[in-house]
């Protein structure tokens, strides 16, 4: 897969099937489209992704924190087959690009685009100004196809990036799974810690988010760790350990069920799949200790199977 990040002046050897979008979450109407430009592959063309370096949202709105960080979107734009990544600059001389010369200057003359699928919401240009109908009136001139694809629904609501955040924010990680496919994940190197864990018989393993990556609450939750390509039962607590710490550092902590071996600095993925109860600071850590217990042991009761989850 080729990137292309950090200018304006690129140019593709060949034609190209072109989805455009910030693709925070990658959710299921996010994969519809990919999968539109995966097809177009059979006709000889480059499947590319057109997304933006800093999301519209941060950029105009303040929103800082994502669904989906870039490493995690590169990770799974490949993984889907994807040919191009243009991560476009987006900054005050980009924004005010007018829609007509974006669709000139990059689509047509940079990207050599023969085809585009559009979702219902789509907008890029100056102040947002170009839609699914701009890119449908300069079709014939240019020689692309547009295709507009419409929004997924579930449980009669369209699934969006919005809609995803706030059932992040709000620990529903069993809806977030269905609007994503997959369970919502985390993903980093295996930092060394504290080893309180394994000081009492509980060895965890910690990660340290990508600072940009949203979090659900603070809290325990079941969840599962993809290590070296093979699924683990686990446990994970998401928080600053206040029991043992006082510094307001945000982590990943983790058992993981009927595992034994050293994996630091190894890189792992945590899939978060239910909220089990919220962070609390402990008067001990003997009172922390047995706490994890019943959250171990209620973790080995919580049914987990390749591709799906179940709480019987």
């Amino acid at each position: 897969m080729y990137i292309i990040e950090n200018t304006t002046e690129f140019q593709l050897d060949g034609s190209s099937a072109v989805a455009i979008g910030k693709f925070d979450g990658i959710h299921l109407g996010h994969q519809k489209l990919i999968h539109k430009i995966i097809e177009q592959k059979e006709k000889g063309r480059l499947a590319t992704v057109f997304t933006f370096d800093t999301s519209a949202s941060a950029f105009f709105a303040g929103e800082e924190k994502e669904l989906t960080v870039k490493a995690e979107k590169r990770a799974i734009f490949e993984a889907m087959g994807v040919d191009v990544i243009i991560e476009f600059p987006l900054n005050q001389e980009t924004a005010a690009t007018e829609p007509a010369e974006f669709v000139h200057r990059y689509l047509v003359k940079q990207m050599r685009t023969a085809y585009i699928c559009a979702g219902t919401d789509l907008s890029f240009g100056r102040k947002g100004a170009g839609n699914y109908e701009l890119l449908q009136q300069y079709a014939d001139a240019y020689g692309y196809q547009v295709e507009l694809i419409d929004k997924v629904k579930m449980d009669g609501e369209d699934v969006s990036s919005t809609r995803v955040r706030d059932a992040v924010r709000a620990g529903r990680m069993e809806e977030v799974t269905k609007m994503l496919g997959v369970p919502y994940s985390v993903s980093g190197i295996v930092e060394h810690g504290k080893r309180l864990g394994r000081t009492i018989g509980m060895p965890t393993a910690n990660l340290l988010p990508d600072q940009d990556k949203l979090l659900p609450p603070n809290g325990v939750y079941y969840s599962q760790v993809i290590l070296g390509g093979t699924s683990y039962r686990s446990i994970s607590n998401i928080g600053c350990k206040p029991t043992v710490s006082d510094r307001k550092i945000m982590g990943v902590e983790t058992y993981l069920y009927d595992f034994e071996g050293d994996i630091y600095g190894r890189d792992i993925t945590v899939q978060l799949l239910a909220f089990r109860r919220a962070e609390i600071k402990f008067d001990g850590v003997e009172s922390l200790k047995a706490q994890m217990e019943k959250d171990i042991e209620a973790g080995r009761s919580y049914g987990i199977q390749a591709g799906s989850v179940s709480t019987e």
